[in-house]
């Protein structure tokens, strides 16, 4: 396999990036006797390693701290670029310090700098790298082409590569303070299980949903929106200008609201917040809010 050429004797283990199996398979794994596991070097059966190339994954093994009993880890070793394509190939062990041999599925990592700014981020298959068996490590490649980087040079040190732990735990409910003293549990419960039931958002997309609106004797407009962030980021909104169009597709209101403070929606989740249009904004006669959207002007 091609994968050998990648590992050589100058490599050198780096950071790791450990979390508890429960975090990545929603599943509690067994109470263990242990305050620390070592774990032995796996090969995927399907391998059919040289020995000097044997001698190079045994001499990087060497190098990897324990982890704590019922870990999923991530060994950052070294980044390559290719040339030709610009593609990163990131060395790595993935490592189990589990009872029980363990096989996961899709999940996005990241890579990020000493500092934790993020550099690229990609969605891999981990059934390609097998069943891993109980207390092991199984060094890996894991392309992050063009496409998938976001930093300009490839770093020297002190980087890491590690689970998307927001991409795995869905979609969630993310409850202003201010909203969860005036809010019953209940009601709050209900909030979180129709934000379950919300069509998915893209990776990227930032989404306005209509939740309540009420026209009062004033005429002021009250709108009460989810602002979904799919997203693995924080959003910041510091100035929101926001429209209400009704079923017939009519414009009822319109302004710009500056956010003081700046509202946060946190990372893969949906904040409902309420807008109040004055009067003055509101174009409400045979206005039809059975139905209605908010959108941001372009």
């Amino acid at each position: 396999m091609g994968l050998f050429s990648f590992f050589k004797k100058s490599d050198k283990v780096g950071k790791d990036s450990a979390i508890d199996s429960k975090d990545l398979t929603g599943k509690k794994a067994g109470l263990s006797t242990k305050s620390e596991v070592k774990t032995k070097l796996s090969f995927h059966p399907d391998w059919h390693v040289p020995q000097e190339q044997q001698y190079v994954f045994n001499f990087l093994a060497n190098d990897l701290q324990p982890l704590k009993p019922n870990q999923l880890s991530l060994a950052a070793i070294n980044i390559e670029e290719d040339k030709k394509t610009s593609a990163w190939n990131v060395k790595a062990f993935f490592r189990s310090s589990l009872s029980q041999p363990i096989e996961l599925g899709e999940i996005e990592l990241l890579l990020l700098d000493k500092e934790g700014n993020r550099l690229g981020a990609k969605t891999f298959n981990f059934k390609e790298l097998g069943v891993i068996p109980p207390n092991s490590a199984r060094p890996w490649v894991f392309e992050f082409d063009k496409a998938s980087v976001e930093g300009d040079e490839v770093p020297e040190e002190g980087w890491t590569i590690a689970f998307n732990l927001i991409s795995l735990r869905g979609h969630q409910l993310d409850l202003d303070e201010t909203w969860k003293k005036q809010l019953p549990k209940e009601q709050q419960e209900k909030l979180s299980e129709i934000v379950k039931d919300l069509p998915k958002l893209g990776k990227k997309e930032v989404n306005f949903t209509g939740l309540q609106i009420r026209l009062n004797d004033d005429q002021s407009l009250h709108a009460s929106i989810f602002i979904r962030n799919g997203n693995d980021k924080a959003i910041n909104l510091e100035q929101l200008p926001l429209e209400i169009v009704d079923a017939n597709a009519k414009l009822v209101a319109k302004g710009s609201f500056k956010m003081d403070p700046v509202l946060t929606v946190q990372p893969n989740s949906t904040k409902p917040w309420t807008f109040i249009f004055p009067a003055e904004l509101v174009k409400a006669e045979d206005a039809d809010l059975s139905r209605w959207t908010a959108r941001v002007p372009q």
